[in-house]
């Protein structure tokens, strides 16, 4: 055998241990991957599957529709929202509905608010230098954050006392403000690198050109941290559509939030699970569409900072 044709064959036998090496990693990366996926969509497949199962079903774990049960729309019935139902007159159906509105408009409020008022924070804090004693930006931002570390228990005696005064118990106003004051602090850490990310040069070439402070903040540094703000906007949203405690301690009829009404579903019999899965699948819906319509956006705005 020639020289040649010996580092023909080596050559092959790397190509060969190389393909083979890239296989298994690509192999081993999608399947972690794929078990992650399943494991973090299974609490959806069980709720959806709860809300179409009878109580034996439920009592049993069945998992797999048409083969371990037969699905039925009890849970959906009980709501008034089943294909037989939903175009009846309905108690249950009506009371959903408001709640569903009271979570739409709380929660949309509270996290356009919230990030309205954190951006111009987070900006602030990126683009000059504060002192507040011993504290400077970096002490400031920690404190904004340092928020997050109280349990919402120990705000519960203070807030029930201070909305009592003010009158804004049960009242949608009442709970926007504290969700604004709830997700305020994670919008402003979030937003403060999304600031740090653009460049400043970019807004020094806008004041040449004659634009004020607040016309280089709307025109030219706005757009380009939109990504970033649609992330921020989402993670307010999410945590200011499920909160619970506030919601169940600081309403009772009118501002009621659709997470009250889900822990309610409690009968002479115990947990009415179907009615449970089903309104637990209703309030899940909107969050999931609008995470599947602005996903560029979640991933941008996620990626944004860490890419400085």
């Amino acid at each position: 055998m020639s020289e040649q044709t010996a580092q023909i064959f080596v050559d092959t036998d790397v190509d060969i241990r190389f393909r083979a090496k890239w296989y298994t990693g690509r192999v081993l990366i999608y399947g972690a991957l794929i078990s992650w996926a399943i494991v973090s969509l299974f609490p959806i497949y069980w709720t959806v599957t709860t809300s179409f199962k009878l109580a034996p079903d439920v009592m049993q774990g069945s998992l797999i529709p048409w083969v371990d049960f037969q699905p039925r729309w009890r849970g959906w019935r009980s709501l008034g929202l089943s294909p037989a139902t939903i175009f009846e007159t309905s108690t249950v159906r009506d009371e959903f509905l408001k709640r569903f509105m009271n979570s739409v408009i709380i929660s949309l409020s509270a996290s356009t608010l919230a990030v309205m008022l954190g951006s111009l924070a987070a900006y602030g804090l990126s683009r000059f230098s504060y002192r507040f004693g011993f504290m400077k930006n970096k002490d400031i931002s920690f404190f904004f954050l340092s928020q997050l570390i109280l349990p919402p228990v120990a705000l519960a005696l203070p807030f029930l006392v201070l909305y009592k005064e003010l009158d804004l118990l049960d009242s949608r106003i009442g709970i926007i403000l504290l969700y604004t004051l709830m997700v305020l602090p994670l919008v402003i850490w979030i937003m403060r690198d999304q600031f740090r990310a653009i460049p400043v040069e970019l807004e020094e070439a806008a004041l040449v050109d004659g634009l004020s402070i607040w016309g280089a903040f709307v025109q030219i540094v706005m757009p380009i941290a939109l990504p970033g703000m649609v992330a921020a906007f989402i993670i307010a949203l999410v945590l200011s559509w499920n909160e619970y405690f506030f919601a169940a301690l600081l309403t009772s009829t009118d501002a009621k939030t659709l997470p009250v009404m889900v822990a309610s579903q409690t009968g002479s019999q115990g947990i009415n699970w179907w009615s449970m899965a089903a309104l637990s699948g209703a309030a899940i819906a909107p969050l999931v569409i609008i995470g599947i319509v602005l996903e560029r956006y979640i991933i941008k705005g996620m990626a944004a900072g860490a890419g400085k």
